[in-house]
């Protein structure tokens, strides 16, 4: 237990008690819960919401409450307000093992959202796996490609809701309402951001054909892009739901949305499949209609759950105000996301030119695989570390920010130096789970060392991409991305596997010194940032965007 103070709080003589805190800035939410019974969600909605520190106003608080501060004098002197003082007790600075503690009720529930989420695209292809080796290369091929131009640039896009708002959720109830209007304009940039992807699945075929793909293959996954083209528009209103509900700590409910979206994804990709005999057509239908099903139970959480009752108020014409200022947080968010994620798509194209491309790609796939499923954790602890980051930096508590990282680096390093360890220990039988091929297993066994190298790295640099998320790094990230990735990782993968003849260990040991440059990079920048100097930053674009509004609202008016 955290110790308390007593706060003074004056109530209105015909009003019930209330918690006090219902007018300061969101910190310390898990313990308001406690005392403010008129919240029906409590647990769900403000467990990781920062805690304040008693006996000092937040800095966006008192340089935006200064004319209710007024409004509310006039009030008592006409006679409005009792002289009654209540004292609720309000926590102080978090101990490491309190923030620990909401480290892991964050990420946990988000690690197994995001599994959940890549399952969906994983049982399609299990599916199309049971109709043909044709079928299989072609939606395998196509799912690779949406990947590549679709869902990762989708992925980036929404991100900069983790900056927006994670901070305005952190700077109080006053700056609630804009979370509403940031996921409004999400929304439009992203449906806009769909138009031209759709043309590039529309062409899917015509493409594959430009890169000298397989005339067959390039059919097939030319009609396979077909059926998935409607997944790109609820992959478009997925995300930002999900950063808005992350932002906010509202993580349980996406766990169940996700899970329930996957029970039905099996029995649709079964209809479909077999039962209505649309063959591997089905699958990617039903990979479109699961995402949308998902997308649509957590826009109707957000709507009747009454959790989001401050957050969103509905549609407004303020999403369409400063979208410039919105894109110039989020197309630097979206590259920094999709240089990383595009250089292991690099890596399998290098790998097929590799002598023996068939052993080369069958090991590249089990250890590609391997990294991604390693990933999920830090990628869960990374959404942590942007969320309790920039609520922090919004509430304008530069030290518990500071702690949250230090926290989040190291759960996230000592995790990632276990799954390391493990990997080490079982890489003669790792590759068992995926081939029946002894001589694929003894390759994979080669490489797998490299791949605990790789994992111990993400642990890292996954958080430590969140912290930049949550700070509102993200122009520096992809100039480090473009550097680390592009600069350093591609160009000694091509070196080591091609001039030296290391083959696909010369692939993951340029990937590991990408990964190395990025990391060391990213921890440099984090080690040596000015925690106090980021409040006034985020204190400055908060009230930036509320003057806007304000403006914006004084026009109409006028």
């Amino acid at each position: 237990m955290s110790s308390s103070v007593a706060i003074p709080t004056l109530t209105r003589s015909s009003s019930k008690l209330v918690s006090p805190a219902s007018s300061f800035p969101s910190r310390g939410g898990f313990f308001r819960s406690h005392s403010q019974t008129e919240d029906p969600h409590p647990f769900l909605r403000s467990y990781s919401s920062p805690s304040w520190d008693a006996g000092r106003e937040p800095l966006l608080q008192a340089s935006l409450s200064g004319q209710r501060q007024a409004d509310g004098r006039r009030e008592d002197a006409e006679g409005g307000w009792s002289g009654d003082v209540k004292f609720v007790p309000v926590p102080q600075k978090l101990t490491v093992w309190q923030e620990l503690g909401r480290q892991c009720w964050l990420a946990g529930p988000m690690v197994i959202v995001n599994l959940l989420q890549y399952s969906i695209t994983v049982v399609s292809l299990a599916f199309v796996g049971h109709l043909g080796e044709k079928e299989l290369a072609g939606a395998s091929i196509a799912t690779s490609l949406a990947g590549v131009l679709g869902y990762y640039v989708l992925l980036g896009l929404g991100s900069a809701l983790e900056t927006l708002c994670g901070q305005a959720f952190g700077a109080g109830p006053i700056h609630h309402h804009m979370l509403g209007i940031f996921l409004q304009r999400a929304l439009v940039v992203l449906y806009g951001a769909c138009i031209p992807i759709s043309f590039l699945f529309i062409y899917m075929e015509h493409i594959l054909l430009l890169l000298g793909q397989d005339p067959h293959i390039s059919e097939k996954a030319g009609e396979y892009a077909l059926c998935l083209l409607p997944s790109i528009y609820g992959y478009a209103l997925l995300q930002p739901v999900v950063k808005f509900l992350q932002t906010q700590s509202v993580v349980l409910p996406m766990m169940i949305c996700s899970a329930g979206s996957l029970a039905l994804h099996v029995g649709i990709s079964y209809t479909l499949v077999y039962m209505l005999g649309l063959g591997f057509r089905g699958a990617a239908l039903a990979t479109s209609l699961s995402f949308w099903l998902n997308a649509i139970f957590l826009v109707c959480y957000v709507r009747f759950s009454g959790v989001c009752k401050h957050t969103w108020e509905g549609f407004s014409k303020n999403a369409f105000v400063d979208l410039r200022e919105f894109l110039g947080l989020a197309i630097p968010s979206c590259i920094m996301i999709c240089l990383e994620y595009w250089c292991f798509e690099v890596l399998v194209i290098l790998a097929g030119l590799l002598p023996n491309p068939e052993l080369e790609l069958a090991t590249l796939s089990v250890c590609l695989t391997t990294t991604s499923l390693n990933y999920m954790i830090p990628f869960g602890l990374s959404a942590a570390a942007s969320t309790r980051v920039s609520n922090e930096l919004g509430a304008g508590d530069a030290p518990a920010a500071k702690q949250a990282v230090v926290s989040v680096v190291s759960l996230s390093a000592t995790q990632a130096l276990v799954i390391s360890s493990v990997l080490l220990s079982l890489r003669h039988q790792w590759a068992w789970l995926f081939s029946g091929d002894a001589e694929v297993v003894d390759s994979v066994a080669e490489i797998l060392p490299f791949v605990a190298c790789i994992a111990l790295l993400d642990g890292i640099q996954g958080v430590l991409s969140g912290v930049a998320r949550g700070c509102g790094w993200q122009e520096l990230g992809a100039i480090i991305n473009l550097g680390a990735f592009y600069g350093v990782g591609v160009p000694t993968s091509a070196l080591l596997a091609f001039e030296f003849n290391f083959g696909g260990r010369g692939l993951f040991l340029g990937l590991i010194c990408g990964l190395a440059t990025q990391t060391l990079i990213l921890l440099c920048v984090t080690l040596r940032t000015d925690w106090e100097r980021q409040v006034r930053k985020v204190a400055a674009r908060i009230l930036h965007e509320e003057a806007d509004l304000l403006e914006d609202k004084s026009g109409e008016r006028s």
